[in-house]
């Protein structure tokens, strides 16, 4: 599987924090932190804009690191993705992210040829 599919599915190859990170972009990472404060109800500074992709080693956003329910579920598990998990289709946790978002479930169905 690709090593950019997080846990839930998501892209992290196309997540514009990790984009930011990558490519040591100050004004995205301003721009990320604004929306993400605006879409979360909290402050989200600029500077917790690091995110070097769910699966990979690096850094990672203080939400991808340790408070997000999906990604502490699939370490505790041991598995790649939520896609080799057994619970998936019945998984409220990852409903919340695949109910908006039919290419994360698509990244977690598809297998390796």
């Amino acid at each position: 599987m690709n090593r950019y599919i997080a846990y839930c599915g998501l892209n992290c190859e196309t997540c514009e924090a990790r984009l930011a990170t990558k490519n040591g972009d100050q004004a995205l990472r301003e721009k990320v932190a604004a929306l993400w404060s605006e879409l979360n109800g909290v402050t989200i500074t600029p500077e917790m804009i690091s995110c070097d992709g769910c699966r990979l080693d690096g850094a990672k956003t203080p939400y991808c690191d340790s408070l997000c329910p999906i990604r502490q579920c699939a370490l505790a598990r041991n598995v790649e993705t939520c896609g080799d998990c057994c619970e998936m289709d019945a998984c409220g946790k990852l409903a919340a992210i695949t109910a908006n978002n039919p290419d994360a479930l698509k990244n977690l169905k598809e297998k390796p040829q």
